[in-house]
């Protein structure tokens, strides 16, 4: 069922299309099924908001169940043809840095930063995971879902790494979040467009609170990657040192913070 989107004044004036629903089992599932079905409805920077997803998806296909009302899911569509193919592995973080900007802006005192490639960390706990899919109708079109804790208490985290606005002690303004996180998306796939990855690398990298740390990398073959975390090559990609000079280019795989 959809619900009035009055409450989201400011987003509305940042986005085409705000379609708010009373609840759903993916954002992304949804918006991508609605995108197909009708593709001209659904122009650039169009989304789809919830505060109730039964059954969101994050990478490598987990799953995950929040209480009603305790975190907001939105999901985006991105139409990228201007973006270059080969630019394209920057879209998941830029949408981060632009998250990281939106959660930082009512977390004043807080420590918000990426966590490569898609996490948002308040104070090195998860606030928001992103997760950008492509709609296999048109490789053009990237449906983009991010998820936020926003009332959730500390007893709901579903782990101790988890955290919530509620948890830092700030009752947020979600139509303020959206917008700023819609705002700072539009500029960013904007400029990554018209210069590629050079020119939101800075961006990506002030944000990242990644870069500089020790990790330990688990990859998709089942074997893990210890090193320091130095740099992102110009494909967005972590490049992690492991010592004696040997650097060891990651293009997917979960990241955990050592020190």
């Amino acid at each position: 069922m959809s619900i009035p989107t009055e409450g989201y004044a400011l987003t509305a004036a940042v986005s085409p299309r705000v379609h708010v629903i009373e609840s759903v089992d993916s954002t992304n599932a949804k918006l991508l099924h609605d995108v197909e079905g009708d593709p001209d409805a659904h122009p650039h920077l169009s989304l789809l908001v919830t505060r109730d997803q039964r059954a969101g998806r994050g990478r490598l296909d987990r799953t995950w169940v929040t209480p009603p009302g305790s975190a907001v899911a939105v999901s985006t569509v991105l139409r990228v043809g201007a973006v270059a193919v080969h630019d394209r592995g920057w879209i998941p973080l830029v949408a981060g840095a632009a998250m990281v900007d939106a959660v930082a802006a009512q977390l004043p005192g807080h420590a918000v930063a990426l966590k490569w490639p898609n996490d948002v960390l308040v104070d090195g706990r998860k606030i928001c995971g992103i997760l950008a899919e492509v709609l296999p109708a048109d490789p053009h079109t990237v449906i983009l879902g991010a998820g936020v804790n926003t009332a959730m208490a500390e007893a709901d985290l579903p782990v101790p790494t988890a955290t919530s606005f509620a948890v830092a002690g700030v009752d947020v303004d979600e139509d303020r979040l959206l917008s700023d996180y819609v705002g700072g998306l539009r500029d960013l796939i904007a400029a990554l467009a018209v210069g590629g990855g050079d020119a939101v690398a800075a961006t990506v990298a002030e944000r990242c609170g990644t870069l500089g740390a020790q990790v330990s990398v688990s990859l998709p073959d089942d074997t893990t990657l210890i090193g320091g975390a130095v740099r992102l090559d110009p494909d967005g990609r972590l490049v992690v040192a492991t010592g004696d000079g040997v650097e060891s280019i990651v293009g997917a795989g979960d990241v955990v913070h050592v020190r």
